[in-house]
């Protein structure tokens, strides 16, 4: 992790990631950073039964919001 979250609690009281182990979990810039430059979202952005699918691509995203 690049650096300590002040608000690291609060996020992960409402953090939906499952991914066990994430260094990132709970720490919003670290996430969304390391998921748009891998062309994805992070979790927080699907529904939780998309998300524990780990297919968080842009693709599957626009999927989702368009039906």
């Amino acid at each position: 992790m690049a650096y300590d979250c002040p608000s690291l609690k609060k996020n992960m009281e409402r953090c939906n990631c499952s991914a066990d182990g994430c260094p990132r979990k709970g720490n919003c810039c670290e996430c969304l950073h390391y998921h748009l430059s891998n062309r994805q979202l992070p979790a927080c952005a699907f529904t939780n039964d998309i998300e524990k699918t780990y297919d968080r691509s842009f693709e599957r995203f626009a999927k989702m919001v368009l039906g």
